[in-house]
Order: C-alpha cells, then sequence, then structure tokens
C-alpha cells in the first residue's frame, strides 16, 4: 500500500526538455492543496486511511449530512471528497493542507483515473481481436467476434466472454510513471508519458507501490 498520495485534476499533454535536450512527453496536473477532512484509523475504522477535499463549494449545495461532516471537521467544504488509502496516518491531522511538494522530482508514482468512455465499440476495437479473413470464403462478417457458444452442452454463452459493449469510463491505474517536475507554487505536477482520464478528470496520484 502507498505511504503518501494527493489528489490533481488532468490539465492535459505537453512536452518538455532534460538536460540532455531530448523531448520528454508530459501529462500536467493541477495539484491544489488538498484539505484533510477526517483521519481513518485501523482502531476505529478497520483500515488506515485520510479522507480529502480539494477546490471550494457553496455549503448551501450540499446534503445536511455533507454540510456536517465538514462542520465538525471544521474543514471549508469542497468540490470533492477523496479518501486515500495509505500505510500510516500518524503524520496527518484534520484540517492539515497537503501540496505537490509532497512528490518530487525522480520518484515514480502511479495514476488512478476513470479512464475516457468511448461508447458502445466492437469486439476488434474492444478487445483487440484480430478479425475474420478479408477473402477466402469470409462473407460480411470480417470484423465479427466469430463462434462464442457451444452446442448442446451446456448450450449457452459463458460469462466473462469478450463481446461487444460499452468501451472505457472504468477506473485504471498505470503504475511507474517518473515526476519529471513538482512545482508547488504554481500548484503543477508533470508527469512522465500519458495517465488515464480526460482533460479535467480527477486522478489520485501515490508513491508506487512497485517501482520505488
Amino acid at each position: 500500500m502507498a505511504t503518501k498520495a494527493i489528489v490533481g485534476e488532468k490539465v492535459g499533454m505537453t512536452q518538455v526538455w532534460d538536460e540532455d535536450n531530448r523531448i520528454i512527453p508530459v501529462t500536467v496536473l493541477r495539484v491544489s492543496p488538498c484539505r484533510v477532512v477526517q483521519v481513518k484509523t485501523p482502531e476505529h475504522d478497520g483500515y488506515s486511511a485520510i479522507q480529502v477535499t480539494i477546490g471550494v463549494r457553496d455549503e448551501s449545495k450540499f446534503s445536511r449530512p455533507e454540510a456536517g461532516h465538514f462542520a465538525k471537521a471544521g474543514v471549508e467544504p469542497g468540490r470533492k471528497l477523496v479518501e486515500l488509502r495509505l500505510d500510516d496516518v500518524s503524520e496527518f491531522s484534520v484540517g492539515q493542507e497537503i501540496s505537490a511538494d509532497l512528490l518530487s522530482q525522480g520518484e515514480r508514482v502511479d495514476v488512478t483515473a476513470v479512464s475516457r468512455g468511448k461508447g458502445f465499440a466492437g469486439a476488434m476495437k474492444r478487445h483487440g481481436f484480430a478479425g475474420a479473413p478479408a477473402s477466402h470464403g469470409a462473407h460480411r462478417n470480417h470484423r465479427k467476434p466469430g463462434s462464442v457458444g457451444q452446442c448442446a452442452t451446456p448450450s449457452r454463452v459463458f460469462k466473462g466472454k469478450k463481446l461487444p459493449g460499452r468501451m472505457g469510463a472504468e477506473k485504471v491505474t498505470t503504475l511507474n510513471l517518473v515526476v519529471v517536475k513538482s512545482d508547488p507554487e504554481a500548484e503543477l505536477l508533470l508527469i512522465k508519458g500519458s495517465v488515464p482520464g480526460a482533460k479535467g478528470a480527477t486522478v489520485v496520484i501515490r508513491d508506487a507501490v512497485k517501482g520505488n
């Protein structure tokens, strides 16, 4: 499990140059200071985690339980409430702010977000099927998945079969990405390569479980 994590917003992709004048493709993440709303401990909640909020939202737009949750913590209500699972939460307290300086250049991180929705897609696009031959008897079934079921036994299609369906819009984690630059003053974090999610998506950045 992670030892440190933070919430950001995907801005988009660009490129920067390193010391050897090589181009590095990076994803820009806006990491506004996160305010800790609740600290969960194994003794009280059965697991360790912190709840953080980002941004600012009018209190009148919350339900009474939601507004009461922020009021009890004495924290200004934010646009989103995100829970971050951590190994050790002893260093965190309610009301504390976490900024981009939590991560430094060269660190490896795992980034989690909801991937872009692609709508209904066929088996070739969704699962990478090769498709049927372009000739040699293939008649108007070039992009079909092929045979999917059995005959009399068991006379059904097994659950989990790779078939056409809705593609994307699911939780995805990309492992072992490198932090190219951390700029707490500009509230920006540059991550090498691409990360899941559309522009404006909420992303969770935590130190790499495997890479470090």
